[in-house]
């Protein structure tokens, strides 16, 4: 990854790539001359930094804070310095960091420029709330830029530090989460180089003193913003796309998608006026565009109805959303249903089964999961309070009841103790190591301070691991790679909290900790458990460990089903799957679960099953086959679905890889996928289309493919309309069920029938040919249906070279090369008569 976001960064301008959307915008970060970048991660923003600007820092200094907060202040510091900096947050991280955003709102002093990159997740994916913070921005008289496309979103950071030097204000840089995570076509833009500016020789301008922030204040009112107005309302970079005028729409933001994806299918006669900025509003444009039509004038926008009140407010009449509609995500179908058309919808009668995010097979917290759940069925725990990250997956496994802010879960258990001081011996608070760090730790020293007893457990993996593994305070080396020395029991000792220190895999001292400090909180004892030596399994080596049962000792009691690695076999005895990772080469957790010893840790050679084969070579020097545009068809989509960690997101990066070698780059690629929580075991979709196509969010009735990783994931609301009249599903036997799913439950062959009746289903056991090619884990069997993909038309117009080629370029290393291409032409010997 660093030698390609580096390639991207010197690339020659108007070089064409197909990239993610958070990935566009860090290389035009380093493009664009930026000097700095901070931030905290948070889906849908992490990638900036994490995949990005991270694998470049010889180009830009950067670097992770503990905290938004301390991320914003440190982008002040940046820029007061006279480096242009930019902050990337999620929208929580916003108000977490609102008393730093806010004050410094009103800063007017001549500095460099401050750029705010704050991802929404209006749907959401991966964030608590919905809550549309433009309000916020307009009661701090900030300029709001707001990317509609891949492009825009690779050039807003250069633009937002010229206007931020100019008006001397902070910006937001607002993308929707769908853009930062879907990928689509970029040309690079012209680098540039911005000379930081002098430090200030007096830096008293900065400070918020009450006589200091009035001037600020009525400087912001009365001459930035409207110097800030007259600058968008000339802006060229809003759009006013004429039409019949019967009716028009006015839109912004990743909704611009959706709305040209309709335009250009069903409706090319209405007129759009598409904004760049969301504040302030152009409303001289507005009104001039509402006068413009005589009929509806509608605005679709995300969030809350921002817009859509600011123009009622001014006396123009649109229509939206009305006041009580809590539809805060479009996609296309919904905007064409919103502009009245009608779509086919499928139907059939068999429920998809439920399928919650999950915590890792082998994950270091499942041991304490089973402790505090048992201890919580036995009546010794009335109330567990859970808090953001890998953690709060915990509530799905009955041991935490409520979630709320990162940090806040000891808070919540104090004021119950506060209230009712029987409890503190009766409730537990849980926290992850790196949200202890961020905002916890306030918290633990509150609990000291007011001397409120009680327990606290703070789960140590070593690092930010829900948002993909991010160093945190207790990693083991910082971003820049220096070793930590932050001490997390040391600081807890040193704030006065009794600190027990417990390993992951121990069941029995999980058990005794939670026991004995519950027992001193009823004598007025305010303890921390800190668990830990068990790091994010993500994040650590493979192991070769894994599971076996002596059917001989075995019970079938069920008692070691615990973990998606781990299910019962055809004959009741238990068996691990190609999920098991061998909990890291801890004393696995099932091992632990068993009464009887029926179970023990073994190596992987030690199973029965063949030995990893030895791939062939793949022929190097292949010339890859030219396709006339003329032969490509004008458009082509799929979609995928699947679970978590099936090798979704892979299986699309093939497919861009594949359409830009065959010239696509020319018009347009798309791709969409699921992030956040639903990577974790829970339901996933991916979509990718390429030719003429506007929006990474499939229109009904237009995907020619449909895949279905998963046989039941077919069953997914609103998957079977994807498919365009005369499209083929392909679907894998595969059935992955979720922990604690009654397997009677699962949707029988006869259900499927019925659900799939008047659909071309091809249906195939990608897993067992993954399995038979020597892959133990079975995670090549997305690669067998990706071979198999390249036989069904219309995707078998791209010729094989053309494939494998894109399956080389998506992960080069000599032996993965080797292993994905025997999958794929395992994939496509299935094409044959005997194989379907």
């Amino acid at each position: 990854m660093a030698n390609q976001i580096r390639e991207l960064c010197l690339a020659p301008t108007g070089q064409t790539e197909v990239l993610q959307g958070n990935i566009a915008f860090a290389v035009g970060c380093v493009r664009g001359g930026i000097h700095a970048a901070d931030g905290y991660p948070g889906t849908p923003s992490t990638e900036v930094i994490h995949r990005g600007l991270s694998q470049v820092q010889d180009l830009i200094t950067v670097g992770w804070s503990v905290n938004e907060a301390v991320a914003a202040a440190v982008g002040q510091g940046h820029t007061i310095a006279g480096h242009d900096c930019v902050v990337t947050m999620k929208t929580p991280g916003l108000f977490q960091a609102a008393d730093v955003f806010t004050s410094g709102s009103f800063y007017s002093g001549d500095r460099a420029g401050l750029v705010y990159y704050i991802a929404t997740d209006f749907i959401p994916s991966a964030t608590q709330h919905v809550i549309d913070p433009r309000y916020l921005y307009k009661s701090c008289f900030l300029p709001v830029l707001e990317p509609r496309n891949h492009q825009e979103l690779h050039e807003s950071a250069a633009l937002a530090v010229e206007i931020a030097r100019k008006y001397r204000t902070q910006i937001v840089v607002m993308p929707s989460g769908v853009l930062c995570h879907s990928e689509g076509l970029v040309h690079m833009m012209e680098p540039q180089s911005r000379a930081p500016m002098e430090m200030p020789t007096n830096l008293k301008a900065f400070a918020v003193m009450p006589n200091v922030a009035r001037a600020d204040y009525d400087r912001a009112v009365t001459t930035r913003t409207p110097a800030l107005t007259k600058m968008v309302e000339n802006s060229p970079l809003n759009r006013w796309e004429k039409g019949a005028g019967k009716m028009g729409v006015i839109t912004y933001s990743i909704c611009d998608m959706y709305v040209r994806e309709v335009k250009e299918s069903l409706a090319p006669d209405i007129d759009v006026l598409s904004l760049a900025f969301t504040n302030p509003l152009p409303m001289n444009l507005i009104r001039r565009f509402c006068e413009s039509i005589d009929g509806p004038v509608i605005v679709i926008e995300d969030g809350y109805r921002y817009v859509q009140e600011a123009i009622l407010q001014n006396g123009l009449k649109v229509e939206g959303k009305e006041p009580n509609d809590p539809l805060t995500e479009w996609s296309p179908a919904l905007v064409a249903a919103r502009l009245g058309f009608e779509l086919k919808h499928a139907r059939h009668d068999v429920p998809a089964i439920p399928r919650p995010p999950a915590i890792c097979a082998g994950c270091p917290y499942r041991l304490f999961a089973q402790e505090a759940a048992a201890m919580r069925k036995k009546g010794l725990i009335d109330a567990v309070f859970g808090d953001i990250g890998c953690n709060a997956l915990l509530y799905f496994l009955n041991v935490t009841d409520t979630s709320l802010a990162m940090g806040a879960s000891e808070g919540m258990r104090q004021g119950l103790t506060l209230s009712r001081p029987e409890e503190a011996s009766r409730s537990l608070a849980i926290v992850g190591d790196s949200t202890e760090c961020h905002t916890g730790m306030a918290a633990t020293r509150n609990a000291i301070y007011r001397n409120i007893p009680g327990v606290k457990v703070i789960l140590d993996n070593a690092y930010t691991a829900m948002t993909g593994g991010q160093p945190s305070p207790t990693s083991p080396v910082n971003l820049a790679g220096e070793k930590m020395r932050f001490d997390l029991p040391g600081s807890l000792a040193a704030h006065g909290a009794k600190v027990t220190l417990v390993a992951a895999y121990d069941r029995k001292a999980i058990h005794e900790a939670l026991t004995s400090a519950l027992a001193d909180a009823e004598t007025g004892t305010f303890s921390t458990i800190v668990i830990q030596e068990g790091q994010c399994l993500r994040q650590s080596a493979t192991s070769t460990q894994r599971v076996v049962a002596d059917p001989e000792l075995c019970k079938q009691c069920g008692l070691c089903l615990i973990c998606s690695g781990i299910e019962k076999g055809p004959d009741g005895v238990p068996v691990i799957n190609q999920l098991c990772s061998g909990c890291g080469g801890h004393t696995p957790s099932c091992v632990q679960m068993c009464p009887f010893g029926a179970l023990k840790a073994v190596d992987i050679t030690e199973l029965d099953r063949p030995t990893a084969p030895q791939f062939p070579t793949p022929p190097t020097g292949v010339a890859l086959p030219e396709m006339p545009v003329s032969s490509l068809p004008d458009k082509l989509s799929l979609a995928i679905r699947g679970v978590g960690g099936q090798g979704n997101i892979f299986f699309g990066r093939i497919l861009t890889g594949l359409a830009f070698l065959a010239g696509y780059g020319q018009s347009n690629i798309v791709k969409g996928e699921t992030h956040g929580m639903a990577q974790m075991g829970g339901p996933v979709i991916s979509t990718f289309a390429c030719g003429n196509v506007v929006s990474p969010i499939l229109m009904p009735g237009t995907a020619d493919v449909l895949i279905a990783l998963e046989q039941a994931a077919v069953l997914r609301e609103g998957f079977l309309e994807m498919l365009k009249p005369g499209g083929t599903i392909l679907m894998a036997n595969t059935r992955i069920l979720p922990v604690g799913f009654a397997a009677d439950k699962y949707p029988t062959n006869k259900q499927m029938d019925s659900a799939l009746s008047g659909y071309t289903v091809k249906r195939l056991d990608v897993l067992a040919t993954a399995l038979k090619l020597g892959d133990p884990t079975g995670r090549m069997a997305n690669v067998v249906m990706l071979g198999l993909l390249s036989t069904i038309g219309p995707f078998d117009v791209f010729p094989t070279e053309l494939w494998h080629e894109a399956l080389r370029r998506a992960n080069s290393r000599p032996e993965i090369w080797a292993a994905n291409y025997a999958a794929f032409n395992a994939g496509r010997s299935m094409a044959q008569p005997a194989g379907l």
